[in-house]
């Protein structure tokens, strides 16, 4: 009672922004209708909607999570939205920290558990600190708006989704319900500028098609092939980052033969087009990413740094050869092969330094494991990495 009595009397209510009037009215979906479950949601995700809330706040569930729980999977991230800006955020929550140049954000910290708290975006071209790129691609947007122009600027329908973990209501702004009841994944807005405001888009639908089982609506998918060379723009760690969600997402099978079918592979891999050429490689490459893809849908962890050295083993092979060729010994000219690939390879994609130094340990043991002579392969079975390099082998094999 003291607690609720003083949260009264010395917590400031914020008036409510006024908000512009939108084209775009919300249909807001109540339980009967969407029958989220509520014990898919993280806590944590739910403590900080009700943090911002007591705080006089908007805050809402939204995006992925939002679209995840309508098709009744237990989403992996939960990400909130709000009217507070980020100084605001970090005020409310003791273990917050605000993040991010680009888009600001605040990460609140749960134990162990992270949710990324945005404000309400309002459109980059309104005043405020953004910044384009000629090509149209958004470098930098931290203008704040409404709810309205936050679902505006939101990539696809199905994502476009806030949920009000108080009231158990959906607000959908752009039918983005209907869209996932039809299996459809279709862009806000026009395709080609939304492409050019962020390339990545293109990835993300590939990505989102293959793992939900949605089909991409036509104007959705009309511009993508003719636009692909606007990923050449985007920086190689946001590259990096949305790879590593497309081979991880269970799905990586389906998404790389859709990424063919776009002609997206080109650039991303720069190595990826010359290995997929290859019969051996190809067929190394796909058992691989089965491979992923079944121990992610069986729920067991899955290690990136084996997956991305499989993708590039058969290029680390040539190379290896070359400088065997030039006279230099078996062990000397393989460590040579594996720094050369990963130079090559961080030019166009920046592969974490803490999965490179995996990935070079799995490749280095292979020729030990054929050593089986005295006490060599006891040393071999002591070494951290064994397992992933067994299973590497067992693959080659």
């Amino acid at each position: 009672m003291i607690k609720k009595f003083l949260e009264k009397v010395f917590t400031k209510k914020h008036k409510p922004v006024t908000k512009p009037k939108s084209a775009h009215v919300a249909q807001s979906i109540v339980i009967k209708n969407h029958q989220i479950d509520r014990n898919l949601i993280s806590p944590a995700a739910i403590k900080t909607c009700e943090g911002l809330q007591k705080a006089g706040f908007e805050a809402y569930i939204v995006g992925g999570a939002v679209r995840d729980l309508l098709l009744k999977y237990k989403p992996k991230d939960f990400d909130v939205a709000t009217n507070a800006t980020p100084e605001e955020v970090y005020k409310i929550f003791r273990r917050s920290r605000i993040i991010g140049k680009r888009f600001r954000l605040v990460h609140v910290m749960w134990g162990s558990e992270t949710i990324e708290v945005s404000t309400f975006r309002g459109h980059h071209q309104n005043e405020g600190d953004a910044k384009t790129t000629e090509s149209g691609r958004i470098i930098r947007d931290n203008v704040f708006g409404s709810i309205e122009e936050d679902a505006v600027r939101r990539d696809f329908t199905a994502n476009a989704l806030y949920y009000d973990p108080a009231k158990e209501v959906v607000l959908d702004f752009h039918h983005g319900v209907a869209d996932l009841k039809a299996k459809v994944l279709r862009m806000i807005g026009d395709p080609v500028t939304r492409y050019q405001e962020d390339p990545v888009r293109m990835l993300r639908a590939v990505r989102l098609s293959a793992k939900l089982g949605l089909k991409i609506d036509a104007k959705t998918e009309a511009p993508i092939q003719k636009m692909a060379d606007l990923l050449q723009d985007v920086p190689p760690s946001r590259l990096f980052d949305e790879m590593l969600k497309l081979f991880l997402s269970g799905h990586a099978v389906e998404s790389i033969n859709a990424l063919r079918a776009q002609h997206l592979h080109h650039g991303l891999l720069p190595l990826l087009d010359v290995v997929l050429e290859q019969p051996l490689g190809e067929k190394f490459v796909m058992l691989a990413l089965k491979n992923t893809d079944e121990r992610i849908l069986n729920g067991k962890s899955s290690n990136p740094s084996f997956l991305f050295a499989t993708l590039l083993w058969h290029e680390v092979l040539a190379s290896w050869q070359v400088h065997q060729k030039q006279g230099h010994y078996a062990i000397p000219a393989l460590h040579m092969a594996m720094n050369t690939v990963i130079d090559i390879q961080a030019e166009k994609m920046a592969i974490h330094n803490r999965f490179t130094a995996t990935m070079k340990e799995i490749w280095a043991m292979q020729p030990r494991l054929e050593q089986r002579s005295g006490k060599r392969p006891y040393a071999v079975l002591a070494h951290p990495r064994y397992r992933a390099a067994y299973d590497f082998l067992l693959l080659m094999c």
